[in-house]
C-alpha cells in the first residue's frame, strides 16, 4: 500500500519538525513538503498534489483559511486539516466553509492526529471532540433557521436519500448497504449532489443541506 503524502504548513519550525517526526515514525506517511506561509502552502499544494495538508490558521500573508479555500477549489480531492491553538467557533465554521475536512487543536495527542490524517485521506470529516457539541448546536440553529425556506436545487429523491445519510455521518459503504446500492452508484450520486449544491466535499454538502433545510438533524435515517 502506498504511503499517504502529507504537506505541512506552519510558520513555527520546531512545530513542523515535531509533525514530521510524528508522521514519519508513527504513521505510514511521507512528508512531501513544508510551507511557512499560506501562499507557499498553496504553491506547494498545486505543484506536489499531496493527499493531506496539515494547515495552521495564523501564518504570514495568506492565512490558513484563505489558503484552504483556494486549494480545495482547485484540488477538491486534497484533504485539508486545520491544526491550530484556537477554539473559537468562528474559526471552525470559516474553515469548514473554506473546504477543510478536519479541525484539530494543537494540544491533541499524536494518535488522534494520525487517526485524523488517515480518516481525512479516506474522505471523512473530523472535528476536535471538545468542539463537536458546539458545532452540532450551530448546525441545529442553521437547520431550524432554514426550515420552510424555498429550496431552489433540483435534487432527485435518490440524491436526497444519499444526502440525508451523509448528514447522519454514514460513509459510502454504509449508505450503499442501507439503500441497496453499489458504492459506485453512491459515489456518482454524491458527485451530482456536490455539483448541484455547488460544494466540493462531504462537510460542505452537509452544511449546505442543513442551512437550506433540505435535511434536518432530527430526521430518522
Amino acid at each position: 500500500m502506498s504511503k499517504i503524502r502529507v504537506l505541512l504548513a506552519d510558520d513555527h519550525r520546531l512545530f513542523r519538525e515535531g509533525l514530521r517526526q510524528i508522521c514519519e515514525v508513527m504513521g505510514d506517511f511521507e512528508v512531501v513538503g513544508e510551507a511557512t506561509q499560506g501562499q507557499e502552502a498553496l504553491d506547494l499544494a498545486l505543484r506536489l498534489k499531496p493527499d493531506v495538508i496539515l494547515m495552521d490558521v495564523r501564518m504570514p500573508g495568506l492565512d490558513g483559511v484563505q489558503a484552504t479555500r483556494q486549494i480545495t477549489k482547485t484540488l477538491p480531492t486534497v484533504g485539508v486539516i486545520i491544526l491550530t491553538m484556537y477554539r473559537q467557533e468562528n474559526y471552525v465554521f470559516e474553515a469548514i466553509k473554506a473546504g477543510a475536512r478536519g479541525y484539530l487543536l494543537k494540544d491533541t495527542d499524536s494518535h488522534t492526529l494520525i487517526e485524523t490524517v488517515c480518516a481525512v485521506q479516506r474522505g471523512e470529516a473530523i472535528i476536535d471532540p471538545g468542539m463537536a457539541a458546539r458545532v452540532l448546536d450551530e448546525f441545529r440553529r442553521v437547520s431550524q433557521a432554514a426550515a420552510g425556506a424555498d429550496e431552489a436545487t433540483n435534487l432527485t429523491e435518490g440524491e436526497t436519500d444519499v444526502l440525508r445519510m451523509l448528514v447522519a455521518g454514514e460513509d459510502n459503504k454504509a449508505i450503499a448497504a442501507r439503500l441497496n446500492l453499489s458504492e459506485n452508484t453512491v459515489s456518482n450520486r454524491l458527485r451530482d449532489v456536490y455539483q448541484k449544491l455547488h460544494v466540493n466535499n462531504r462537510t460542505q454538502a452537509a452544511l449546505a443541506a442543513l442551512r437550506r433545510g433540505i435535511v434536518s438533524l432530527d430526521e430518522d435515517t
